[in-house]
């Protein structure tokens, strides 16, 4: 348990912040506007927040262009592409279709923020439509839109997140094998970061 002392209602939180600004509290829509559409057709990349019995979850996600397909004002559409079959965040909305989706624009500070309910289908006209490199999703998340809005760029330039003078170099930080047998220690983490490249450019969908 940490010791700090908690806030421990929503007044006393309120009171400390203070009221957030007309521009915070109006930015709010339940639709796709045009403003907000050409953000979310810019978008390559975003994280799906769900929840389930066993707590939250949050994934990465990515496509090549946009990133979500645009069904109608309310609703987008998240091809399922290629991955490890964990399935945790697919399990989740299955089981209680809350989702939250912060989407990223490299280059542009503002992101992108979506909360909404989802379902899982396995519908074969839209797995068809969603196909790229020849390859359909496993599957599609479609999500119904309750809120979305802009969130401002302090963070992203607090955090310097496209200037390329802050990126890392990626050889100073544990690889993808160093990371499993970090947690488990007889994992040949070698064997599968020398076929990791290969095996990664063949499966991207």
């Amino acid at each position: 348990m940490s010791d700090f002392a908690p806030v421990t209602s929503v007044d006393n939180l309120r009171q400390h912040y203070g009221v957030p600004s007309r521009a915070a509290s109006t930015k709010e829509t339940p639709r796709i506007n045009a403003a907000y559409r050409q953000l979310l057709e810019a978008a390559p990349f975003f994280a799906l927040a769900s929840i389930g019995p066993e707590g939250l979850d949050c994934s990465p996600r990515g496509d090549a262009a946009n990133a979500v397909e645009i069904i109608d004002e309310r609703t987008i559409a998240i091809p399922d592409r290629r991955g490890n079959n964990r399935l945790d965040t697919l399990e989740n909305i299955v089981r209680d279709g809350r989702v939250a989706l912060l989407f990223l624009i490299p280059g542009c500070d503002e992101a992108l923020r979506i909360n909404g309910t989802a379902i899982v289908t396995v519908d074969a006209d839209l797995l068809a439509s969603l196909a790229k490199e020849g390859r359909e999703p496993a599957s599609a998340v479609i999500v119904t839109i309750q809120t979305m809005y802009f969130q401002c760029a302090r963070a992203i330039r607090r955090a310097g997140l496209w200037d390329a003078a802050m990126h890392c170099d990626r050889a100073s930080l544990p690889s993808a094998g160093d990371l499993i047998r970090s947690v488990d220690p007889d994992f040949d983490g070698t064997v599968y970061d020398n076929t990791l490249p290969d095996r990664q450019s063949k499966t991207l969908y």
